[in-house]
């Protein structure tokens, strides 16, 4: 008996087929079988799931001699199934990786509920990502398992089968089976959740819903629609046969109607012919169903009462009215907002004919996120070597909670914001500012940059379409004339930034001042972040921090870090950061052993929180290398990213560590204890005096000494290499503990981690 059936049904979907299937059979929970269901497709869906049962002992395929539709297909499936969990997949849809991992822990955790719901994300055409919009319904907070009446919100996420997994002796005893026609998900779900005795809740996205661009089949015009109204009969006649369901009947006639309203207002479900008369039937199950008292949100009044009195024509023209007012509603909006840039922009024309403060300070960093990176690093440098310079940060207002309580925070677009724009003797920065900033005479400008450059920038993107698109160059170009200072961290940044920024700043070769902090901290701090991240005490920490991919829309595919984590062992753990270019999270796991990390705002206290690095070709490689911990380079995609955005340089050929081509040498680095061997030492040893002759945690000192003190000479000396002592990971300080030491690269429990050859 399995852990999972898998239930896919397929018709007319052979372009998405593979990917379906595939997502399935290639989780890392193997126990599991995959019931696809050929619903008598014309296409070649039919082969395809005979060449996946060919291959496979866990798919079964199923072969229908007619076409019946999806729910008698999903019935097919289900006298099929012996599974302890049912899990629905439509054919077009995928699963996550390490999707059924995260759902059997949770099942583990919860006590085996009857119904576990977890989250999605709608997947676009065009490759944008974009999760449930309800997804706070998905909480793990609170007692589990429970029941609905706990957590009624749940009623409020898409009535769908695919996102839920269900106890398949729960099925059997309720005796769902799904229904032919259209909307048939609705006489299931509903039932199922409110018989539940035991319901869990997943916050994770489990399930890519994919959004074709011409749509689905609901989005077709067809009477079939009118499907819906007998599907909410079969809802309330499970109801009346089930007499303690009774309390249910005022939530679920007020989805009804706005299940209702909502087929007729989606442009292009209903033939224009029949519209009037779907509103006459929606009137008559409003009468027919109605609770007194069941009162619907404010927002969706207007639909209920238009469902209640079934008049088409009114409806078209409160409907028409309706558009009107939010159209008015826009332009006013826009009008607001245009009065409010020019009396802004009238603002800063006054301000910048107002004498300039020479003891103020702006900073910002990343176009308004939090305090932190380079700027960071100065602002606070400038608050212990420059006293008397009085400082601002300009972010978001969601970012004011990391500014500094001397450090005033500003919101872009304010007044504030312009005035100091205007009247700060000193602008700092690790992009560029409002390309509406005017420079002024007397006004120095520090451009701080944000890591060492490993992929091509600036002007060496011309011949990079992929990588420059959107680039204005001309404005590019622009905000280097306003830099008086570049900051580098090494002759390599500096050849580089003077060539791909030419103008007629100075450099400042002084390393990188956020990375003065791997020489001050002491290894308290490191047990502190530790425990704040959640971090088991005795574990090895593993920083995953991919880069973006220029040639790629979407994320990259990522690792499948449920399966590193199960060859390697327990005593691995993985902080995964998703780089701000790719939007949403990298997902984590049920027992902890995946932290997400992404939205952190301090990549330094990560790395310092961290044993080890896993990177690609992302910059933190160079500011990794000043902590003297290992790192590991993953490239999986080496010759596409190096068409698509190019490097300066090959980093198989002088890596930083141990270099990885596959997630399974990966996992074999590690295993065999690669990764913090004695060649990868001396690998990083060469790296570091290539790309971090600077970084002995004095950078921004001597950046505010020569800039603002005017100390050109006389600066703090640079400390060789030999004599820095960057904080030590918590692995290592274990190490050093008497009788705690283990040969280098031993892997703590023996048995747990798996050599290469026994990864698939």
């Amino acid at each position: 008996m399995p852990r999972f059936s898998v239930i896919v049904p397929a018709y007319k979907v052979q372009a998405y087929l593979h990917e379906c299937l595939e997502s399935v059979l290639g989780q890392s929970f193997l126990d599991l079988e995959l019931i696809a269901v050929d619903d008598c497709s014309p296409d070649a869906c039919g082969a395809i799931i005979d060449e996946f049962a060919a291959r496979d002992p866990r798919v079964l395929a199923v072969h229908l001699p007619e076409n019946v539709g999806l729910g008698l297909a999903r019935n097919a499936a289900l006298e099929r199934a012996t599974g302890d969990y049912l899990v629905f997949l439509d054919s077009d849809d995928t699963l996550t990786p390490g999707a059924l991992r995260a759902v059997a822990d949770r099942i583990e955790e919860t006590g085996d509920p009857d119904v576990l719901v977890y989250d999605y994300a709608r997947t676009y055409w065009s490759g944008e990502v974009a999760r449930n919009q309800v997804s706070a319904q998905l909480t793990e907070e609170g007692p589990a398992p429970f029941r609905l009446e706990e957590r009624p919100g749940l009623l409020r996420l898409l009535m769908v089968v695919w996102n839920k997994a269900y106890r398949r002796e729960f099925v059997e005893r309720t005796g769902l089976r799904f229904p032919p026609g259209y909307y048939e998900d609705t006489p299931w779900t509903y039932p199922a959740l409110m018989s539940a005795g035991t319901i869990a809740t997943l916050d994770r996205v489990c399930v890519h819903y994919r959004q074709r661009r011409h749509g689905s089949i609901l989005g077709t015009s067809s009477r079939k629609h009118f499907d819906v109204f007998e599907q909410y009969d079969r809802v309330f006649a499970h109801v009346a046969a089930h007499p303690e369901l009774d309390r249910w009947r005022p939530a679920l006639f007020l989805r009804m109607v706005d299940h209702f309203a909502t087929v007729f207002v989606k442009r292009g479900r209903l033939p224009r012919s029949a519209r009037a008369e779907f509103l006459r039937k929606a009137r008559a199950y409003h009468r027919r169903y109605r609770v007194p008292g069941a009162s619907a949100a404010p927002r969706s009044r207007l639909r209920h009462v238009l469902v209640g009195l079934g008049a088409h024509r009114s409806y078209r023209l409160l409907s028409f009215l309706s558009r009107i007012r939010r159209r008015a509603v826009r332009l006013a909006a826009g009008l607001r907002r245009a009065v409010r840039g020019a009396a802004l922009q009238l603002h800063y024309r006054v301000q910048l004919r107002l004498p300039l403060r020479a003891d103020h300070a702006v900073f910002s960093s990343h176009r308004g996120r939090g305090h932190g990176c380079n700027p960071g690093a100065l602002e606070s440098a400038f608050r212990s070597f420059a006293p008397h310079i009085r400082t601002s940060w300009i972010a978001h207002p969601e970012h004011h909670h990391t500014v500094p309580d001397r450090t005033r925070p500003l919101s872009p677009g304010t007044a504030g914001y312009w005035t100091a724009l205007a009247r700060s003797k000193y602008l700092v920065n690790n992009v560029d500012f409002d390309r509406r900033l005017i420079k002024r005479p007397g006004q120095i400008m520090i451009q701080t940059q944000h890591g060492t450059p490993l992929k091509r920038m600036g002007l060496d993107l011309q011949d990079r379409p992929a990588a420059a698109r959107g680039t204005d160059f001309a404005e590019l170009l622009r905000g280097a004339d306003t830099w008086d200072y570049c900051l580098s961290g090494n002759r390599h940044s500096t050849l580089v930034w003077e060539r791909v920024f030419p103008s007629s700043y100075t450099t400042l070769e002084y390393g990188l001042p956020r990375n003065d902090v791997f020489q001050h901290a002491t290894p308290a701090d490191v047990d502190r972040l530790r425990a704040s991240l959640g971090i088991p005490a005795g574990t090895v920490a593993v920083l995953y921090a991919p880069t973006f991919r220029d040639y790629r829309h979407a994320r990259p595919a990522a690792l499948d870090l449920e399966r590193v984590l199960r060859r390697l062992g327990p005593r691995f753990v993985v902080l995964a950061r998703a780089h701000p270019a790719d939007g949403a999270p990298l997902a984590g796991t049920a027992d902890g052993r995946v932290i997400d990390v992404s939205g952190h705002p301090s990549v330094e206290s990560l790395c310092l929180a961290s044993d080890a690095l896993v990177t690609d070709y992302s910059s933190l490689m160079f500011d990794y290398a000043v902590l003297d911990r290992p790192i590991v380079v993953l490239v999986d995609d080496w010759e596409a990213y190096e068409a698509a955005r190019g490097t300066y340089f090959d980093p198989r050929a002088f890596p930083p560590g141990a270099v990885a081509r596959g997630e399974d040498e990966l996992i074999d680095v590690f295993a065999t204890g690669l990764w913090r061997d004695a060649s990868a030492a001396r690998l990083r040893a060469a790296f570091r005096e290539r790309f971090c002759p600077y970084d002995d945690g004095r950078a921004a000192e001597r950046v505010v000494r020569h800039v603002v003190l005017g100390e050109s000479a006389g600066l703090p000396p640079f400390v060789p290499f030999a004599e820095r002592r960057p904080v030590p990971s918590a692995e290592a300080a274990l190490a050093r503990v008497p009788g705690s030491e283990r040969p280098l690269g031993s892997v703590p429990a023996p048995g747990t981690a798996v050599p290469l050859s026994e990864t698939r």
